[in-house]
């Protein structure tokens, strides 16, 4: 009997094995190929569903194929179609006194201006989440329209390249056993798709290190009501012993109306139900207070968002869990910029700064690259000085941030993506 016990252990682990070679791909660009067990692209292969592969949203035409891989001038996109999980993604770049941004999927950032001095080739390393709104066969998570086109929820993994650096290979392996923290929020959280939209969940994962994924399952306009269905059973249903879930809302939740309303009724019981699912399934929830609006009143900031952020707190002390209170964060970080330098950090532009702009934009929720990327190291610094295990998974080279003395707009210099639209989110 423990023989054929140890035989169909075998069996299983055999299996596991080949399923992971299977998700495991290995793509040499360039005129002559230099990996044997990579596979060859030597011209701008277009992403078709028949290959799996290939360069995608119409971006083939931008690539220069050179001897040992592509450049471009415009960004590119690299698509691989792929189950969800969590990878490990090798990028090997070339190119002295070259740079290079790198993309995944809906904007989500990894590597910002990566700088090569030497002629040396560089290999950069970074782990993804990939998902997909099936939930289980016959339920799937209930997306929005707009969302229905995010690459986020496909069925392939996208990388985008924004840089003069030549980017020699990619190799992507299942890495299905790493941590992975889970984000649920609204708007000011998910990952926005299109420029000059952007979130401190699509910042926030270039500051963490190898041995922790991101799986951003916000949503623009949503509430913890709206997010107590499909969207819940989503992370619960992917979630591992000993993954974590962030949980921000608030903007949305005070639109909430009817019976049970309010910051201590359905928001308290909604979240107070959340934690306690997460922690049967092993996680570990961790609540951040909502993100302040940009409203002045003179030099001083007004809060708009009246009893949530202390209800939130309240939940946090009594359920024993971890809190960042980035309302209070924020608000320091706006004050202290005043209330024009504060514009920088939202999507606020004069007319025709974007294609087909007609209009300017005037938005004092939704950030700006820069305010996306602030909010995120906002975040980072108060869970530096938090007692959750996650600050562990805080790369060792991300920058120290004092909401008090935040950066100026002139020092963040992130290049825009291709896709730009000036239809603001859901949500305010």
């Amino acid at each position: 009997m423990y023989k054929i016990f140890q035989m169909l252990v075998l069996i299983v682990v055999s299996m596991q094995s080949i399923a992971s070679q299977t998700n495991t791909h290995y793509f040499d660009f360039g005129r002559k190929a230099t990996h044997a067990d990579a596979t060859f692209i030597a011209t701008a292969l277009p992403y078709t569903p028949a290959s799996g592969y290939g360069f995608d949203l119409g971006t083939a035409y931008r690539i220069a194929m050179q001897e040992e891989g592509f450049k471009a001038t415009l960004p590119v996109y690299f698509s691989v179609d792929l189950p969800e999980g969590n990878y490990k993604v090798r990028v090997t770049l070339s190119g002295k006194n070259t740079e290079m941004t790198v993309k995944a999927e809906s904007k989500r950032l990894f590597l910002a201006q990566e700088r090569i001095d030497s002629s040396k080739a560089v290999t950069q390393t970074f782990t993804l989440s990939l998902f997909n709104k099936t939930i289980e066969p016959g339920y799937d998570v209930g997306l929005k329209e707009r969302e229905l086109a995010k690459l986020d929820w496909d069925k392939k993994l996208t990388l985008e390249f924004l840089g003069s650096s030549t980017v020699q290979s990619i190799k992507i392996e299942p890495v299905n056993q790493t941590k992975t923290l889970f984000l649920a929020g609204d708007s000011t959280v998910t990952n926005q798709d299109v420029e000059p939209w952007a979130s401190w969940g699509q910042f926030i994962t270039a500051y963490l290190n190898e041995e922790i994924a991101v799986a951003n399952q916000a949503s623009s306009g949503a509430s913890l009501a709206s997010f107590r269905s499909s969207r819940i059973d989503k992370i619960l249903s992917q979630l591992k012993e000993g993954d974590f879930v962030v949980i921000e809302f608030g903007h949305n939740d005070e639109k909430v109306k009817g019976e049970g309303a309010g910051a201590y009724g359905l928001y308290t019981s909604i979240m107070t139900d959340f934690i306690k699912r997460i922690k049967e399934k092993g996680g570990t929830p961790i609540l951040i207070t909502p993100t302040q609006r940009r409203a002045f009143d003179g030099k001083n900031l007004k809060p708009t968002h009246g009893e949530f952020p202390e209800a939130m707190r309240k939940v946090a002390q009594n359920e024993a869990v971890a809190l960042i209170d980035l309302t209070k964060m924020t608000t320091k970080m706006y004050e202290a910029w005043g209330p024009q330098l504060s514009r920088k950090a939202f999507v606020q532009y004069a007319a025709n700064m974007f294609p087909g702009q007609r209009e300017a934009l005037e938005d004092n929720t939704h950030f700006s690259n820069f305010g996306a990327n602030e909010v995120a190291l906002a975040i980072l610094s108060g869970l530096r000085k938090s007692d959750s295990e996650l600050k562990n998974y805080i790369a060792k080279d991300a920058p120290s941030y004092d909401p008090d003395k935040p950066n100026l707009s002139e020092s963040y210099t992130l290049p825009y993506s291709s896709l730009f639209e000036s239809l603001k989110p859901d949500g305010n």
